[in-house]
Order: C-alpha cells, then sequence, then structure tokens
C-alpha cells in the first residue's frame, strides 16, 4: 500500500478529527499543544525525528479509518522499520503527546464546570446533591431529607497501588502546563500578550519532552506518601469545604452565609498508603509512624496558615462587635499561656478581640506541628472549641455573616481532617496472622516478622495517643475466611502491649474477596459480633460495623460477570442480616481503577447497590492514577464529590430501593443463567492446561514487574505456572496492555447467549440497574481494545486454541452489547466517552505497534540468552504510553 502525499495525509487527519466532532476550543487547545510539541520535536530531538513520527502517525490513523488489513500491515511495517534507539524516541514523542491531549481534555471538563458555575441554575443540576435533596424530600418528606443529608458519608480511602505509570516529575510538569493553559484563554480573553504564553508553553514542553518517563527505581512507601499529599495540598484541603458550602448555599438561597449551615461535613478521607502491609515487606510499622507524621505536618500547616490567614483579615472593632464573656475567658486562658505574643498581638490590635484570639489559635497551631508541650492542643476537638467560642461570640454580636463565612470553612476543614488529614489503616493477611500467633503460642524466639507484626500495633497506639482516635484504629484482614482469622487481630493486640499495657482501639475490618468467601460472608459475620471484643465495640460505636468487598480477586477467581452477580449477592444479604440484628453497615467497596477491577463511574454503581446497603454511607478505594483523574484538579474533584455525594443521598429512596428490588427478583432467573454460563466459559479459559504461562507469554505480564510503578511486588510468590499468587492489579494491567481487556469482559457474551431472549435482555437493560451498569462498563472497555491488535499479541503464545477463545469471545460480546445499547458501534449511546476513545485509539495504536516489535524480540530471544536492555526499555516505554493513552492502567 502506497505511502501517502503530504496533501493527502493533511487531508485524512483533517477528516479523521472533524469526524470526533471535538468541541472547538478543546480542538484549538489540541492543535496549540500539538504543534508546540512538534517544534519541541524538530528543536530538540535527533534528525529527522519529526517526520518519522509524523508517518508512524499518518499510517495508524489511516490504518483506524480504513480498517483494511493492508493499511494496518503498512502501520506495522513502519513501526518494526525504526531502529532500537529510534522506536524508543518515537515512543516518548507519542507518549508526551497523550499527557497533553489528556491535559486539554481536563482543560476543557474545567471550563465547561466553571461556565456552569456561573449560571443561576448550576445547582439544579440532575445529579448534584442539592438536586438529589429536593428528589429525596418528595419522597420521604423535608424534615427526613435533612436528617438523612446530615448523616451523609462519603470516605474515599486513597491507595498506593501500582497503577500510576507516569513518574511524579511528569505529573509536575503537566500541572504547570495547566496553569499555562489557564494564562493562555486569559490572554486570549483580555487581549494580553498571547506570544508570551505560548512561549511559556513550548519552554514546559520542551521540559516534558526532556525529562526521563521512567522511574529509575521503584518509589518508596514514604515517596508514595508525599505523592498523594501533593493531592491534598492543591486541591482536597480547599475543594471539600467548598463543596459543603456550595450545597448549603443550594439549600439556604440568600440566607446562607447569614445563618447557621444546614450541611454537616459528610466526607472523610482515608488512606492505606503507609498502611497497607499485605504483600508489600516495605511497609513497616516505622513507615506508618512516618506516614502519619507526614499527613499531620501537611494539614497543621494548612490550617495553621489558614486561621492565621482569617485572624489578620477579622479586623472587628469591640464597639461595632463586642467580645461574649465566654471570649473574654478564652482571651485569658490563651494569654496567660503565651504571654510575649499575647502582649505583641493585643498591641497590634488593640480593639480586635476575635482577630487577637485567632492569632494565638494559629500560634497553638503551630506549637502542635512543632510538639511544643507547653503551647498544643491535645486534640482537634480542643482546637475546634476554641473555633466555636470565636463564632459563638460573632453570632451575639450580631455579626452572623462573620460567623458563618470563613470561619465556617475553617470549622469544616477541622471537622474533615483533624490533626491526622486521612484516617490511617492498616491491612494485613489473614495468613501472616495465623502463622505469628502459632509461632507466639509456642513461646520460643520470636521472628523479625513476629516482632513487626506485633510493633504494627503499638505504632497505632502511637497514633492515636498522638494525633486523635480517628487518626488510626481501623485493621483490615485480607483474605477473611473464618471468625478466627478476626478474633486473631485483638489476640495480637494484647501480645503486643503486655498484659499491663492499654491495648489500641481497633476496629477490625473484614475483607472477603474469593467468591467462595463472598458466599460466606453472612455466616462469619454472625459468629463474629459474639466474640467479646467486637460485641464491645459494636456497644462503643452504637452497634456500627465495617465490612470490605473485594472485587479484585473475585473477578479473576470466577470471572467479572460472575464477579459482579456475586458482589450483589454478597451485599444484599450482609445488609438484610444487619438489619436483622440492629447493626449500622458501611460496606467498603475495594474497586480499583480499571472495569477490571470494579471501576467505571461510581455515582452509577452506588444507585445499582441492593437495598439498605448504602443507607448514607458509601465507602471505597481510589487508586493509582485515578486519584489524580478524580482529585488533582480543584473543579473537577468538587464536581465528582458532589455527583457521589448525591448518588448516595438518592441510593436509599424508597422509589431507587424498590426499583432495584424488583428488578433483582423480576430478572433472578437471567443473572441465574448469566453466572453459571460465564463461570464455565471463564473456566475454559483460565484453567486449560498451561493457561498461566501462556498468559504470560502473549502480554507482557512479566516486565510489567520491571516497570517502577509502586513499592508493592507485582506477585506474591515467584511462580507463573498458577494465577493463584498473581495480584489482581498486574492480571488486568497485562490485559489492559494488550489491548484486550479482557478481565473486563471475558464471559458476558457467552453469559447473553445463554438467555437468549434479546428483547428481554433489551428490558433489563432499561429496568435492572446493575446489569445496565454492568453493559455499559463492558461497552466502554471493549472500546478501548482492539481486536487486530489482540491477534498479534494473541500470536505470540503458539496457542491457536486458547486464542482463538479469546477472539471469538470478544466478537460475540462486542455483538451483545452493540445490540443491547443501540447503534451500529461501541458507545454510540455515550457519544462524549466515544469521541474521547475514538480520538486516541490511532495514537494508541501507534505504541501498541511499537510495544508489539519490542515484546516480540524479547519473546524470540535464544532461551538463557540474556536481556536485551533496549528492548526492554522500548517495552516499558510503551507501557507507560498506552497507559496515558488508554487512561486505565490496574
Amino acid at each position: 500500500m502506497r505511502e501517502l502525499t503530504r496533501t493527502e495525509a493533511i487531508d485524512l487527519v483533517g477528516r479523521f478529527e472533524a469526524e470526533q466532532e471535538i468541541p472547538e476550543r478543546m480542538r484549538a487547545d489540541v492543535s496549540m499543544l500539538g504543534s508546540l510539541l512538534g517544534q519541541v520535536l524538530r528543536e530538540s530531538g535527533s534528525p529527522g525525528l519529526y517526520d518519522d513520527v509524523e508517518r508512524l502517525r499518518i499510517a495508524t490513523i489511516q490504518a483506524y479509518t480504513d480498517e483494511t488489513p493492508e493499511a494496518f500491515e503498512r502501520a506495522a511495517a513502519i513501526a518494526d522499520s525504526f531502529t532500537v534507539q529510534r522506536a524508543d524516541e518515537v515512543a516518548r514523542a507519542f507518549t508526551a503527546y497523550f499527557h497533553l491531549v489528556n491535559l486539554a481534555e481536563e482543560h476543557q471538563r474545567v471550563r465547561i464546570l466553571r461556565e456552569r458555575d456561573g449560571r443561576p441554575d448550576r445547582e439544579q443540576a440532575t445529579d448534584s446533591v442539592a438536586a438529589a435533596f429536593v428528589r429525596l424530600a418528595a419522597e420521604v418528606g423535608d424534615d427526613t431529607a435533612l436528617e438523612r443529608l446530615q448523616s451523609l458519608r462519603f470516605h474515599p480511602v486513597f491507595t498506593a497501588h501500582p497503577t500510576e505509570a507516569r513518574r511524579r516529575a511528569v505529573s509536575s510538569s503537566i500541572r504547570r502546563l495547566a496553569a499555562l493553559l489557564e494564562e493562555h484563554d486569559a490572554s486570549l480573553r483580555n487581549g494580553a500578550d498571547q506570544r508570551r504564553a505560548e512561549r511559556r508553553m513550548l519552554e514546559e514542553v520542551d521540559t516534558l519532552w526532556r525529562t526521563a518517563p521512567l522511574r529509575p527505581e521503584k518509589p518508596s512507601p514514604t515517596d508514595e506518601v508525599r505523592a498523594v499529599m501533593a493531592v491534598f495540598d492543591e486541591t482536597l484541603y480547599t475543594a471539600v469545604p467548598h463543596v459543603y458550602r456550595r450545597v448549603d448555599d443550594a439549600l439556604q438561597g440568600p440566607a446562607a452565609g447569614g445563618r447557621a449551615p444546614v450541611v454537616r461535613p459528610f466526607v472523610r478521607v482515608g488512606s492505606w498508603v503507609g498502611g497497607d502491609r499485605d504483600g508489600n515487606p516495605f511497609v513497616t510499622a516505622s513507615v506508618t509512624r512516618k506516614a502519619a507524621k507526614i499527613a499531620s505536618e501537611h494539614v497543621l500547616l494548612g490550617l495553621e496558615r489558614t486561621t492565621s490567614r482569617i485572624g489578620r483579615t477579622l479586623t472587628l472593632d469591640a464597639t461595632t462587635t463586642p467580645p461574649s464573656a465566654a471570649l473574654a475567658a478564652l482571651w485569658q486562658r490563651l494569654s496567660a499561656a503565651d504571654e510575649d505574643a499575647a502582649k505583641e498581638i493585643a498591641k497590634r490590635s488593640p480593639d480586635e478581640p476575635h482577630r487577637r484570639i485567632l492569632l494565638l489559635l494559629a500560634r497553638k497551631l503551630t506549637a502542635t506541628r512543632e510538639r511544643n508541650a507547653d503551647l498544643a492542643y491535645r486534640d482537634p476537638e480542643h482546637f475546634l472549641a476554641d473555633l466555636r467560642t470565636v463564632q459563638e461570640s460573632l453570632v451575639q454580636a450580631g455579626a452572623p455573616r462573620q460567623a458563618y463565612g470563613h470561619l465556617q470553612q475553617l470549622l469544616w476543614q477541622v471537622e474533615t481532617y483533624g490533626f491526622h488529614l486521612a484516617e490511617l489503616e492498616v491491612r494485613q493477611h489473614s495468613a501472616v496472622h495465623a502463622k505469628v500467633l502459632a509461632e507466639l503460642e509456642e513461646g520460643g524466639p520470636r521472628s523479625e516478622q513476629t516482632e513487626e507484626v506485633l510493633d504494627v500495633f503499638r505504632a497505632v497506639a502511637f497514633l492515636q495517643e498522638r494525633y486523635g482516635p480517628r487518626a488510626a484504629g481501623r485493621y483490615i484482614v485480607s483474605f477473611t475466611q473464618s471468625a478466627d482469622d478476626l478474633a486473631a487481630v485483638h489476640r495480637l493486640a494484647r501480645h503486643a502491649v503486655g498484659p499491663e499495657g492499654d491495648v489500641p482501639t481497633l476496629d477490625v475490618i473484614p475483607l472477603f474477596e474469593t467468591f467462595a468467601d463472598l458466599q460466606a460472608a453472612p455466616a462469619i459475620l454472625a459468629e463474629i459480633v459474639e466474640h467479646p471484643e467486637f460485641a464491645a465495640r459494636l456497644e462503643a460505636t452504637g452497634r456500627r460495623l465495617e465490612v470490605m468487598l473485594g472485587y479484585s480477586d473475585s473477578s479473576k477467581d470466577v470471572g467479572p460477570v460472575a464477579a459482579n452477580l456475586a458482589l450483589y449477592e454478597a451485599q444484599a444479604a450482609i445488609s438484610a442480616w444487619a438489619r436483622e440484628k440492629g447493626i449500622q453497615l458501611t460496606l467498603f467497596h475495594g474497586r480499583g481503577g480499571a472495569l477490571g477491577r470494579g471501576g467505571g463511574p461510581a455515582n452509577s454503581a452506588i444507585l445499582a447497590q441492593p437495598p439498605h446497603s448504602v443507607d448514607g454511607r458509601f465507602k471505597l478505594t481510589e487508586q493509582g492514577e485515578v486519584i489524580f483523574a478524580r482529585y488533582g484538579d480543584p473543579a473537577i474533584a468538587m464536581r465528582h464529590i458532589d455527583q457521589v455525594a448525591a448518588a448516595i443521598l438518592l441510593a436509599s429512596s424508597p422509589s431507587n430501593e424498590e426499583r432495584n428490588r424488583e428488578a433483582a427478583e423480576r430478572y433472578a432467573d437471567v443473572a441465574s443463567t448469566m453466572d453459571e454460563a460465564s463461570r464455565a466459559r471463564f473456566f475454559s479459559l483460565v484453567k486449560a492446561p498451561g493457561f498461566a504461562p501462556w498468559f504470560a507469554r502473549v502480554t507482557p505480564m512479566e516486565e510489567l514487574g520491571q516497570l517502577a510503578l509502586g513499592s508493592r511486588p507485582a506477585r506474591r510468590g515467584l511462580s507463573v505456572e498458577s494465577l493463584a499468587d498473581l495480584r489482581a492489579i498486574p492480571w488486568v494491567f497485562a490485559w489492559t496492555q494488550a489491548r484486550i481487556n479482557l478481565a473486563g469482559w471475558f464471559g458476558l457474551g457467552t453469559a447473553l447467549e445463554a438467555v437468549g431472549d434479546e428483547s428481554r435482555l433489551r428490558r433489563a437493560y432499561e429496568e435492572w440497574p446493575l446489569f445496565r451498569t454492568l453493559i455499559d462498563n463492558v461497552g466502554m472497555s471493549l472500546a478501548k481494545a482492539d481486536d487486530r491488535i489482540a491477534r498479534h499479541y494473541l500470536q505470540l503464545g503458539d496457542r491457536d486454541d486458547l486464542a482463538d477463545l479469546v477472539r471469538e469471545e470478544m466478537a460475540l460480546t462486542r455483538s451483545w452489547v452493540i445490540r443491547l445499547t443501540g447503534g451500529t458501534e461501541l458507545l454510540a449511546n455515550k457519544p462524549v466517552l466515544q469521541r474521547a476513545v475514538k480520538m486516541r485509539s490511532p495514537y494508541v495504536d501507534a505504541l501498541s505497534l511499537l510495544q508489539l516489535r519490542a515484546l516480540r524480540a524479547l519473546r524470540d530471544a535464544p532461551e538463557g540468552s540474556p536481556v536485551d536492555p533496549d528492548q526492554q526499555r522500548l517495552l516499558l516505554l510503551s507501557v507507560s504510553g498506552v497507559a496515558a493513552g488508554l487512561q486505565n492502567t490496574g
């Protein structure tokens, strides 16, 4: 097939871009950023690099648009023709391009959100908390709706799973570019120096190109803690109280800010970063202490600066705003403890009593951060009490807008974050506990592992003492298979502190992961709540209990369809048991970023949950690239939190619960048929002789362990002869890289074929939220797959039987999903998402072709020969690029 002329190539690209119907301003951003990258490649790349990038780009667009085998083979031939060094550069160029496209897309989302904020009907968005409240009140009445709003809880837990493929240095460069793109927009609006803005962006794109895309070594757990702290500093600290403010503004109207808010803080942030030691030998008790210390320093510094800033602006004269008696007493107490500072502050603010108090409170926060025992706060509750004294004094003095303005947002920040910022959670495998207990009961010398396990409990006690009881105390037991697995935690805690020591306050949380464990969950829970320590903790918390459900291992265990159905049934059974026992249940969803690990839109998933499984409380893990996608930008973070909170509020509405209940009953036979058929199909693949080594050969699974993504090892063991020791993250990541995405859809086509009744399945798609969510998520997963590229990966394995099985199921599933969702292609019912996927696909194809040539070279190398470092580097570069292009890893 001949190469296109320059005119033909320009025409092809223009038609391709026009077909995607990209919004005009976003198209301009992509064009500008792409042009800047092109200039950088011409200036800074090696001779001919820009032309080679363009050749491959045009060829993959042509292959994508005309879909002929000849066009695809020509693109593959171009990728294969490069030297390894040139392929390395080309892969880096496409990866940089994806970072810029992702930035432009995010900028467009922010632009739209800000435009909506300016509209008077913004709060009427159908998926906002304000709109959800109105809908809920229409069903249950204003008083009940307000009660539910005030007990609402959204609890994201940040985890350090190795799924963020880009370096922090690259992320920092992208954030700087985001700020410059804002400046560029401003220059276009205000007629400022546009050339200056573009010159600075060109400089930053050059920095991005010159920054090594791969980490030289794996990050330590402490590095991972600091990466998450960047999200807190740049976004969450201010974004969360702004969400509360927006909801209160919408509900109170013009009175908002002039009287006490009706909204109570409903976000709590958790973290496994520095606490999750399941299979990660690098997370020690010392790391856990450091993680908590880093988080506390960040939030205390933020509170200190905010308190000082508000204090400096609260220049209310005592004549117009007289202090209350309680405020005067507080001043006496504070000034007695910090005399010199009080004299200096009083001198600078002679008749401004509220200002003086806040400036002294800021000093107490400094002392708390620096561990100055004479002035430090003992806990955040004492700081809250002082702030409320100031607030009440302002109200009594007739200054409610000062009381419920910035000061109220500070109160919300303290109530949300305390002095610890994120509630640090510990996770450990039940098998480790059993091994350590057996050793302790033998009474012999203690191993290093035993001492480390015991030291974790001492670390929890220390953190509770230093930062307050909310700082730590949740202890998750992976692979909980019996009540003894949970009771073991309390036994270990007593061993750790000794007979005379104080056992830390512990909320022990079972994690049910496998298919069998999910089915056994109600019986295990019924047994453990009779255990003395559990029963005592239940009574102390008002009969609150948390149970975690694992999406990853259950999906790897029985396939995505059966796992989704099993998770729904487990939630329904656990919720029914909890209601019968008068227990206030919180289900903790261990969802990953990728669709094969329970990912996908959170709000639609929440609305599809079984009756009484949400009840105003939703907790989930936020992993890897998802953290930065959802919380990296303030406007996007606020929108996400608003959407999720709205879904939590509506999930327990009578109409939503009735809809889910009726649909589950009406389509129970469909679920049963799908479960059985999908599981059988999944087992026919994963239980086939030689499947595990075949999987390792046809995907870059082995090589993922070489990529410095996170501190946690990719496998529990050393063998790839069995999937049992393979973590769910590389299982999903490897299939994603091979453009197969098998973990997100395999077995669904067979399941739908087994049901067979298309008209009934169409009705199920309309009436059954769980089914609709499953089909939509599979549609998204398949849209990011590519059969032509998948075929080349599968050919690496020399197993036509397994390759044919995968491709047949992919085609069958694709056919059924299109028929059920309507239209003639995937995502026809989600045009915005469809455009985003299509816009990226040919560029991802280019990286996939480069990855294939590297993987083929590594697989074809003589057995026992040393690994070619250049081919390995090319493979890892392409992994990072494909992850950026698909915006999904593990």
